[in-house]
């Protein structure tokens, strides 16, 4: 198990600084200059070129590249080029705001997921069946920039039940925890429903029904427990993807989270802003990946003879 927990390490690591190298070197091919954008158009030649000699930007790529691993090395991810406020500061602010989001769509989804997808593989080629299949592809087929504004037309501005925006009271979560929960959950009931039909043509499974276990205990006890593994992997995966999916939804939302803050440094060409919300969105991404392939292999022992062999 030591040897399967190094390797997935050192995979991530080597994924992790490829990550960084090219966010790098994409958000230095991005049109605009933030010089032009810090001190305006009407800026003297003299003094934006003091300033882009302040900041570091006047040296070669290869150069700059250097000193940013080196920061990375130190955990020094450098300052705002626009507030010149450190940019561990910002997103230590940030990223309470964005844990809290997707943790409360991770909810939503399952609690939507697990009893749409355990519905339909009970009552397979049902109207309940067809009817729970038909939620999860309309769930699916929904852009989140979407759903979002959907929702605050209906449950803020119509029936005025949340507000439209913003994070100023536990309220203020329901309605972007559901746009990223609903997408979530179309995907993960999918899942579950195949799963658990696999599992259902099992021996054993048979086995239970003739000692005449009752279905919900078959259901629940043996069934269920053995289709989480492939559940669990489709869960990590989107969980990663929520933090993609939180960017749109915060912007929508206006939830001040690190998506909304990497929005903000956008429009403002600051460079180091942006690369520390990606290099942190990319890192916790890695980071779910990697503990689900540890989960996966600490609950199916074959994993992890097979990755040893």
């Amino acid at each position: 198990m030591l040897r399967f927990i190094v390797s997935r390490l050192l995979s991530a690591l080597v994924v992790l600084m490829g990550v960084s190298c090219l966010v790098f070197l994409l958000i230095h091919l991005v049109p605009g200059d933030p010089i032009e954008v810090m001190l305006g158009e009407s800026a003297q030649p003299a003094d934006r070129e003091a300033l882009r000699h302040a900041l570091g930007l006047d040296q070669p790529i290869p150069i700059q590249l250097l000193n940013y691993f080196n920061g990375l090395v130190q955990f020094n991810l450098g300052v705002s080029l626009h507030s010149q406020r450190s940019i561990v500061e910002l997103l230590t602010e940030r990223f309470p705001a964005t844990v809290e989001l997707t943790l409360a769509s991770l909810l939503v989804a399952i609690g939507i997921a697990f009893p749409l997808g355990i519905f339909a593989a009970v009552r397979k080629d049902t109207l309940w069946d067809h009817l729970a299949i038909g939620i999860s592809l309309l769930g699916v087929s929904i852009p989140i920039f979407w759903m979002g504004p959907v929702l605050i037309l209906i449950l803020s501005l119509w029936l005025g039940w949340f507000p439209v925006s913003g994070r100023e009271d536990p309220a203020s979560l329901v309605l972007p925890a559901l746009t990223l929960g609903i997408a979530l959950s179309a995907i993960l009931s999918r899942m579950i429903r195949a799963s658990i039909l696999e599992v259902l043509n099992e021996d054993y499974i048979r086995t239970a029904r003739a000692k005449g276990l009752r279905e919900r205990a078959i259901i629940w006890r043996h069934a269920l427990l053995n289709a989480l593994l492939p559940v669990i992997t489709v869960l990590g995966l989107q969980l990663g993807g929520l933090l993609g999916g939180a960017v749109i939804v915060e912007t929508v939302f206006s939830w001040p989270g690190v998506g909304q803050l990497m929005v903000e440094a956008i429009h403002r060409r600051d460079y180091p802003v942006v690369q520390g919300c990606i290099l942190l969105i990319s890192f916790t991404y890695i980071l779910v990946n990697t503990l689900t392939d540890l989960v996966y292999a600490w609950l199916d022992p074959r994993i992890r003879l097979r990755e040893e062999s």
